[in-house]
């Protein structure tokens, strides 16, 4: 126990960055467990999609969005969201709701808005956003394409 204390006291610096990152870990735990939504990787989601009619609700830009987005998604601004309004999700709140963003980040703070606030029953946020899709070699559609259909 005495080589710990001399350790912290001769080490400080690096001390605060264990008990930081220690800290960062715990809290995480806490947010993904306090979280209304549940997070879904490509596959799950594919599943959810193709299983029980689950929407695809995107929340990234319209330039980005028109670029290539999943197949049949829902196009929906988070300043919108965070207004209180939904648009075309306003009638899937018992459906399961995916929501997607670039990366998986902005998607956590819609999810729970649309969970708590906006009740909805089923939300998801899809991990690592269309990034994780794309790792995944899932497809995606451009803007031309979807309206061929």
């Amino acid at each position: 126990m005495q080589n710990f204390f001399e350790f912290v006291t001769g080490n400080m610096m690096l001390s605060l960055v264990w008990i930081g990152l220690v800290a960062a870990i715990v809290m995480s735990f806490i947010k993904e467990k306090n979280a209304a939504y549940s997070q879904v990787d490509a596959q799950a989601a594919t599943m959810l999609i193709n299983r029980e009619d689950a929407v695809v609700a995107d929340i990234r830009s319209r330039d980005e969005f028109n670029r290539s987005r999943i197949v049949d998604s829902i196009h929906i601004l988070p300043s919108d969201v965070r207004k209180g309004n939904f648009g075309a999700l306003e009638k899937h709140k018992t459906d399961p709701i995916i929501v997607v963003c670039k990366t998986g980040q902005t998607a956590q703070e819609i999810a729970n808005l649309l969970a708590k606030e906006g009740g909805f029953e089923r939300v998801y946020v899809l991990k690592m956003g269309i990034t994780g899709w794309l790792e995944a070699k899932m497809p995606l559609v451009s803007a031309k394409k979807a309206k061929k259909k």
